[in-house]
């Protein structure tokens, strides 16, 4: 068991659970301090891992001096903690749970207590935060323990956990775990309804129909590369980021975790971005996920067709685009280990992103080329009138795919207007889109390239640079021959990888561009590009070799936070982060093809 500092855990002893709408992190030491419910997107109800004061928690553990190991039930997004004391052993498994045909009306988080010899004294509170600070929580105790946070009501479902005592706003208890006896508590949760109370046995029954449920998912994974079991937790990863109800994929499960401890870039995370989904179609294609494939890039063209032909950076999981009120607020939080402020909300909503057309296109086409997906009339007249819009905006400046304040002519967003009009081109001469534009499309990609080759590359550094003009790097233009803009053995291509590596490296990590390391840690994705980038321009045992450094530092759970400081191998940032682990399946796929097996039976 890791220690804490001042109250707060390390990000990399978190686990995380869920069931396609909520999710919760829980410490090695056995506290939940982050459940958002009843969606990912929902203010949180525990939010001690960015306040241990007002933030709130769910404590269970022994009451006297333990080691700890944990892990998931295999093929499952349900977390196993075993305790071991002087006087016996105890497991705690943790589930949010699903119904027997599908999701629930409520809300439930089980953990369940199992004793596995001699007798363990055990304690538990359960705190509700402040909801950000949007009232404050109480308590009641009546026929069942009952606590209100905002529109929350919560109600605690106890057996054999000894008698509860009510707080402000908090429940506790103690009891004895003994062998033979198994305990339960449960946390049965609703939002502006009445809550219908189960039984112990009905929570235990919904716990085993939810392991089925996830053990039944992963056994439709195909891969069986020698990285099988890192592969499929990242896949079980994304599927718990995914939210069921409509498809999109969020970020991260968190919101404000910080890039730098005691630093300012703190952001809330639980959004669809555009560029991950890419990304993230790219890893379900690769591993045979054709029904995750339909639902996310329904749910992706659903939601840009209300803002098109503008395409914002990211929209909500339930397919809007933030709006003011939603905008991003400071929030009036410590902060972890006093990294503030806190951010709800995510003001880059509506930044012009012009690789998000890149991205976009390059979802349709993967869906269209490798899971024979069909396109509908209506949206391939959508993609040819974002083609047309890409013709019109791709010589103006832009925030990127990093974000930045500042608008340039960023190198990635104009390779992904290239994209998107080389998609197009390809989706046209399938019969999927129109082709009454594509001899526009053709001479902007052309004049694109043209463009690029001669404003983007820095002689200085020997590399394609982060923008137009300058000799700064950035890590994204790894990915210059997966999207087809260079073939791999290009030797200008291989020469930006020497250039990347020399500036932003630090071991076998990578910061996202020049100067990023006075401001963040190194950023976990690019070093899985890295790997892909090597593979691609004929150095497979280089990029196995990285691979191998890499995920050796994956948490004991094989998660990954957004950032690592290389230093330390303390994660950074928001956790689980989706882009690091489609990052890694994509790389994993890739490495296994050059080692002479695509990881597929």
């Amino acid at each position: 068991m890791t220690d804490r500092i001042d109250g707060f855990a390390p990000i990399e002893s978190y686990g995380v659970i869920g069931d396609g709408e909520s999710a919760a992190l829980v410490a090695d030491d056995g506290a939940i301090d982050w459940w958002a419910a009843p969606d990912m997107d929902s203010t949180p109800v525990f939010a001690a891992i960015l306040d241990p004061g007002e933030g709130g928690h769910f404590r269970l553990e022994p009451t006297v001096p333990y080691r700890v190991s944990r892990r998931y039930l295999p093929g499952t997004n349900v977390l196993e903690t075993t305790f071991t004391t002087a006087d016996g052993t105890v497991r705690v498994i943790d589930s949010i749970n699903k119904a027997h045909s599908g999701l629930l009306p409520w809300t439930e988080l089980a953990r369940d207590i199992q004793p596995v010899s001699g007798a363990v004294a055990m304690r538990w509170e359960v705190r509700a935060g402040t909801m950000f600070h949007q009232g404050r929580p109480w308590a009641r105790l009546s026929e069942v323990p009952m606590v209100h946070a905002g529109a929350l009501l919560m109600a605690i479902l106890n057996e054999r956990t000894g008698e509860p005592r009510l707080g402000l706003g908090s429940f506790s208890g103690e009891f004895v775990a003994r062998e033979g006896h198994d305990a339960l508590l449960a946390l049965i949760t609703t939002e502006g309804a009445p809550i219908v109370m189960p039984t112990a046995t009905d929570v235990r029954r919904r716990r085993d129909a939810t392991v089925t449920a996830w053990e039944t998912w992963s056994s439709i994974v195909p891969y069986e590369g020698a990285d099988r079991e890192l592969v499929l937790r990242s896949a079980l990863a994304l599927k718990l980021l995914t939210y069921t109800p409509t498809g999109a994929m969020a970020a991260a499960a968190t919101s404000s975790l910080p890039e730098q401890i005691g630093g300012d870039r703190n952001y809330d995370y639980r959004y669809c971005w555009i560029r991950d989904t890419s990304f993230v179609l790219d890893s379900f294609i690769q591993l045979g996920l054709r029904q995750e494939v339909q639902g996310t890039l329904s749910w992706m063209l659903s939601s840009i067709s209300t803002t098109a032909p503008v395409i914002h950076p990211f929209y909500g999981l339930h397919g809007n685009v933030p709006d003011a009120e939603s905008e991003e607020t400071v929030l009036r939080l410590r902060g972890y280990r006093d990294s503030s402020p806190c951010r709800g909300g995510n003001q880059a909503v509506d930044q012009p992103q012009w690789g998000n057309y890149g991205d976009l296109l390059e979802c349709v086409w993967l869906a269209v080329d490798r899971a024979g997906a069909h396109l509908d009339p209506d949206s391939a007249d959508l993609l040819a009138s974002l083609g047309n819009r890409v013709c019109d905006i791709w010589t103006e400046p832009d925030c990127g795919i990093w974000e930045l304040d500042e608008r340039r002519h960023n190198t990635f967003s104009k390779v992904g207007c290239w994209v998107a009009l080389d998609r197009l081109e390809r989706l046209a001469s399938c019969g999927q889109v129109s082709d009454r534009d594509l001899d526009r499309w053709q001479a902007e990609k052309a004049a694109i390239r043209s463009w690029i080759n001669q404003h983007c590359w820095s002689e200085v550094k020997r590399s394609y640079a982060a923008y137009a003009g300058g000799d700064d790097l950035d890590a994204a233009v790894l990915l210059l021959a997966r999207t087809g803009f260079l073939p791999g053995e290009d030797q200008r291509f291989r020469s930006t990888i020497d250039a990347v590596r020399a500036e932003l490296s630090d071991g076998p990590w990578l910061y996202r561009m020049t100067g990023s390391r006075s401001f963040e840690g190194a950023f976990v994705a690019c070093s899985f590009w890295l790997v892909d980038a090597l593979v691609r321009s004929g150095q497979s045992g280089e990029a196995r070799k990285l691979w191998e450094e890499v995920t050796a530092h994956a948490s004991d759970l094989g998660l990954f936070a957004e950032e690592i400081d290389p230093e330390s191998g303390a994660f950074l940032g928001n956790i689980p982060q989706g882009l690091s682990h489609l990052a890694l399946i994509n790389a994993a796929v890739l490495l296994n093809g050059a080692d002479g097996s695509d990881g597929r039976p």
